[in-house]
């Protein structure tokens, strides 16, 4: 089990988002900014495009509902969708609240959030999501 399984079990701790049978969304712990959130299947699938397309329709629609949450969480212009990283196997989408395309720099400096901040903006998305 990869270690976003892990995390989507309950095995490792996270600032959970939104969830449902398929998918989990939970705060990225190094964020480009407050509500920067990620989102996972629950299967173990590697490449976004190796999901069938169904699952993936599926996927997207969740993502969209989480980043509608983020949005009503966090003014922003836009809630940037980047699909990057080779460090999980794991398929995954970043969620990423922003108000200009420089915003959507990953070699940037990331936020240092404490325990509090965290909890905090996860229930504020949690709050919104489904509405």
């Amino acid at each position: 089990m990869d270690i976003f399984s892990k995390i989507a079990v309950g095995e490792i701790p996270s600032y959970k988002c939104a969830e449902n049978n398929k998918f989990y969304a939970f705060l990225d712990i190094n964020p480009l900014a407050k509500g920067h959130t990620l989102v996972i299947p629950r299967r173990e699938v590697d490449y976004i495009f190796d999901m069938e397309d169904d699952e993936l329709a599926e996927f997207e629609v969740f993502a969209k509902q989480v980043a509608q949450a983020i949005r009503r969480a966090f003014p922003c212009r836009k809630v940037a969708q980047v699909v990057l990283g080779l460090e999980v196997a794991h398929a995954h989408i970043h969620l990423i609240p922003i108000d200009s395309e420089a915003d959507v720099d990953f070699h940037k400096t990331k936020l240092k959030l404490s325990e509090a901040e965290f909890q905090e903006i996860s229930a504020k998305i949690r709050s919104e999501f489904g509405k």
